[in-house]
């Protein structure tokens, strides 16, 4: 396979000899066509001022002899002929009469017009352009003066430089295609440097990077592919992380279950703390399944390619139907929840991943907050934005830890999170989910005090 600086060296130096080749073919062909007109209105001037000297009657010796006096001096050959059939017997080439002069020269000539004519002459192996000026007297063609002179080509106008000329056009070809192909080398360095990073990053090597030498395409090219490969390399650390957490929350409910259900099957646990055994083993897989479902959340989550459905959606209902799902976990704590939110705000959403959003940040409220407090949920609408803030009154957030608070498996108490099953992909859904309805959200919290979350959905516009 040719490489493409080869192909593109090739391309630009046959397109180079061809423009020398057409350069050379065009300036022959317009030298010659130059040439020869530019010799056939010399020859006829010529022709025609020596026909001035004609007095009528026959042509005489003297006249002949004028002529040839003045051929002595001239770049073309001239005579005079009183009968033009001797012609063939005047001129250094054979040439046939009726061919030379047809019944349409003839009238020309009778007419007075000049006559050029074109012949090939194979003592000298070239063409030679002739002009026949007629002398006429009384509608008779008394004679001709016949002026002929060898058409040279430019090859043989300079048959001594046409060897230099070839020469310097293969040595400036040469040289040009040299300079091509360093140049094409230069320009593709960094394309196969590009090449070679592409084909590390292709096996694996997501710390390559290349060297950015210059800020044209290929240099903006370079940037843009280590911007791609540190995304590659990030994800990538990312995507190990996140599967090596996923591994080390399994690994924990997993171990109980399997722990404890052997325990029980060989009889080791007595009958009076099976029970208790089994709510723990029952716990444990609830953490694994409910890992699960947010991880598949997640993923769906990530994997949308198109916009999901959106409809009106009475904003008021839905957060009392979450509330009233989540009463239990209020309870248990002792916890208020106190709801402000107006019956006419009507918003553009998907009804189960709205719900999913509320069911996360309030329970994660509840989970969080202290015993005996309250939370309230306020929404207003302002605009065409509906603006939905939860407050709680719990442990609040460390401000080194809200930048992070999104990321997957991130706990800010990781003991306390784990014991009463969070997961740290809670936060991440809801941020997912947040930008699927087009809207945003945001949190602030002080800790030790509580922590308010505010979302801002579009809502229905009125018509």
């Amino acid at each position: 396979m040719k490489k493409l600086s080869t192909r593109i060296w090739a391309m630009i130096l046959i397109f180079l000899t061809l423009t020398v080749l057409f350069m050379y073919v065009l300036t022959n062909f317009l030298y010659e066509r130059l040439y020869v007109k530019d010799a056939e209105q010399s020859m006829i001037e010529v022709g025609e001022k020596l026909a001035t000297i004609y007095e009528g009657g026959q042509v005489t010796d003297d006249f002949i002899m004028q002529i040839d006096n003045y051929n002595m001096y001239s770049e073309v050959d001239i005579f005079a002929v009183r009968n033009p059939r001797e012609l063939s017997a005047c001129v250094p080439f054979d040439i046939d009469y009726k061919t030379l002069i047809g019944s349409d020269e003839r009238q020309q000539l009778l007419k007075g017009h000049a006559v050029t004519k074109m012949g090939y002459e194979e003592r000298f192996n070239r063409q030679i352009i002739s002009v026949i000026i007629p002398l006429t007297d009384q509608n008779r063609l008394e004679g001709i003066i016949y002026l002929y002179f060898p058409l040279a080509k430019i090859t043989e106008l300079a048959s001594k430089e046409v060897i230099f000329l070839l020469g310097s056009a293969a040595v400036f070809l040469l040289l040009i295609g040299l300079g091509i192909y360093k140049g094409i080398g230069h320009i593709m360095k960094p394309l196969n440097a590009l090449q070679n990073a592409a084909e590390k990053m292709a096996d694996g090597n997501y710390e390559t990077r290349v060297q950015v030498s210059s800020k044209d395409e290929i240099g903006r090219l370079s940037v843009t592919f280590n911007k791609m490969a540190t995304a590659i390399q990030q994800e990538d650390e990312a995507q190990r992380n996140f599967l090596a957490t996923v591994s080390h929350e399994l690994r924990t409910p997993i171990s109980y279950v399997k722990g404890y259900g052997e325990a029980i099957q060989e009889g080791f646990i007595p009958d009076k703390e099976q029970h208790e055994t089994i709510a723990l083993i029952v716990r444990e897989a609830n953490r694994m399944e409910k890992l699960t479902n947010e991880l598949l959340q997640l993923s769906r989550s990530a994997n949308v390619s198109e916009p999901i459905m959106l409809y009106p959606l009475p904003l008021a209902e839905t957060i009392r139907e979450v509330v009233l799902l989540t009463e239990q976990q209020a309870y248990k704590k002792d916890i208020t929840v106190n709801v402000d939110v107006s019956e006419d705000i009507i918003v553009n959403a998907d009804e189960e991943k709205l719900k999913q959003i509320f069911i996360n940040l309030i329970e994660n409220a509840l989970r969080y907050s202290n015993e005996h407090t309250s939370m309230q949920i306020i929404a207003k609408e302002t605009g065409q934005i509906a603006t939905i803030q939860i407050k709680d009154h719990g442990i609040g957030i460390p401000a080194d830890d809200l930048p992070h608070i999104t990321e997957r498996f991130y706990r800010v108490n990781k003991a306390r999170s784990r014991s009463d099953g969070g997961s740290g992909l809670g936060l991440s859904i809801v941020d997912q989910l947040v930008k699927l309805h087009e809207g945003t959200w945001q949190i602030d919290s002080v800790l030790g005090k509580g922590t308010t979350i505010t979302i801002q959905i579009p809502v229905v516009e009125e018509f």
